[in-house]
């Protein structure tokens, strides 16, 4: 018996295929890898980087959806389908939308697969695949489970590894899909088997992708204690609060981290309130000053966070959000337009007040495109804040902004690794501000076109052959 994997990529760029120079391994096909019996074979495909062979054999496809992927996802998952090969769907986007997913999946798993995976896998051998899975939250996330890195051998992604100590956030942002994923709990692993899954491995640098790594702050301090003899350098994302703790901060160091994706959202007060960001209240009403401070006091290399296009947004602060973030020489930062996840507080707001564009799906739409907007803001038009977002990402990432955000000494010079951490990943990161800007989600349409531009189908979709 044969489970072939799936990752899919978000679509492609106007003319080509966008193939992703700065993927990273796909953490949740090597978890599911894991649960899978030895005496099934077992391979990955990552849409990302390479082709996907549909004609290959195989007893079931399971597919790992987020929205930005949903209609990539459901155009493999149709091709599959023709073939009468078995697709199975799973990740964020299907406990969102179940019912949408199900039109194109044999089965669906809505929710973390750890408790259900074992019996898919017996329903499988008896050919009586359930239509539907329903998941309970592992209270320990990965229990006895090592991530099966194998499937990822020959494949080209950035040469860190990816590993989780928990799972879920117990924040309440009204725009975070993650907390509605994950119904507002958080949740870690034995540290001990964190441990073991770092030595298992043979990379020094890691990065753990946990939501919130620092949510619960008592298990983050036995998480670092044990992390310092490991010599290991790693990143994570955190929310700003961690600040307030002396040793959570200096055990964070100790235990080699570099520094960490952090949720500034805004530099507004009146933006955090909207958002419903309390952790954020106290930190923003000094503009961060005494966050930041902080931050470069222990060395930490951040990546500042920040979605624009709230209600209490104009075009002036989101300018302003910009020059706060290059004048405090962030060594990266990204500047997301608020995106009405369905299930959100947000979504059900838009949605409820008319304001949602393409017809609420976006994730759908044919004329949706990466980095657009996709609901009519408050202060501006679509296209205006669509045009502020880029022009954000664009000036930050420009030559000679990364170059003057190089000099912050106490961050970015600190040491050699941080100084090249800087030079070698600024460049990847300015790549993408250009190529994945209005990229066009799935790509079977694209390629259909492309087949008639070159002659090889007539108007009407038949083939033509060679003269």
């Amino acid at each position: 018996m044969k489970i072939t994997l799936i990752k899919p990529n978000i679509g492609r760029r106007e003319h080509s295929l966008y193939v992703d120079n700065a993927s990273m391994e796909p953490l949740q096909l090597g978890i599911l890898a894991a649960l899978t019996p030895e005496d099934i074979e077992v391979v990955m495909y990552d849409d990302r980087l390479e082709p996907i062979p549909y004609e290959e054999k195989t007893d079931l496809v399971a597919i790992t959806v987020e929205t930005f992927t949903a209609r990539r996802s459901y155009e493999i998952a149709d091709e599959y389908r023709k073939r009468g090969v078995k697709v199975i769907m799973g990740g964020i986007h299907i406990k969102l939308l179940p019912e949408e997913a199900e039109e194109h999946a044999d089965s669906i798993m809505i929710g973390d697969a750890e408790s259900q995976w074992g019996n898919m896998i017996k329903d499988l051998r008896r050919g009586e695949l359930k239509e539907r899975y329903i998941c309970t939250a592992p209270k320990v996330p990965q229990k006895g489970i090592l991530t099966r890195r194998s499937i990822y051998e020959g494949k080209k992604y950035m040469p860190i590894s990816l590993l989780q100590f928990s799972r879920g956030c117990g924040f309440n942002c009204k725009y975070c899909a993650s907390s509605v994923y994950f119904e507002q709990h958080h949740y870690t692993r034995d540290i001990d088997e964190v441990v073991a899954e770092i030595k298992s491995q043979k990379r020094k640098l890691l990065f753990f992708v946990d939501d919130n790594i620092v949510a619960n702050k008592a298990r983050a301090k036995e998480l670092f204690r044990a992390l310092i003899p490991l010599k290991i350098r790693w990143v994570s994302q955190g929310s700003i609060d961690m600040l307030d703790d002396e040793e959570l901060m200096s055990l964070m160091v100790k235990s080699g981290c570099l520094g960490l994706v952090i949720g500034f959202e805004s530099i507004k007060p009146e933006s955090i309130e909207n958002m419903r960001k309390g952790v954020n209240r106290k930190f923003v009403a000094d503009n961060y000053k005494e966050a930041i401070e902080k931050l470069r006091h222990y060395g930490l290399q951040t990546w500042a966070a920040f979605t624009i296009g709230h209600d209490t947004d104009t075009l002036e602060s989101i300018r302003a959000t910009y020059e706060f973030a290059r004048r405090n020489k962030f060594t990266f930062a990204a500047y997301n337009i608020l995106m009405p996840y369905p299930g959100t507080p947000l979504y059900d707001e838009l949605k409820s007040q008319g304001r949602l564009l393409y017809d609420g799906k976006w994730w759908l739409h044919p004329q949706y495109k990466f980095n657009y907007t996709a609901f009519i803001p408050k202060n501006m038009t679509p296209d205006e804040l669509t045009e502020a977002g880029f022009n954000c990402r664009r000036d930050f990432n420009s030559l000679g902004s990364v170059l003057y955000r190089l000099f912050e000494p106490r961050t970015n010079l600190r040491s050699p690794v941080r100084f090249f951490t800087y030079i070698i990943y600024n460049p990847v990161f300015r790549k993408e501000v250009f190529e994945k800007q209005g990229m066009t989600f799935g790509c079977l349409e694209k390629d259909e076109e492309e087949r008639k531009l070159e002659g090889n189908l007539d108007p009407a979709g038949n083939r033509q052959e060679n003269q």
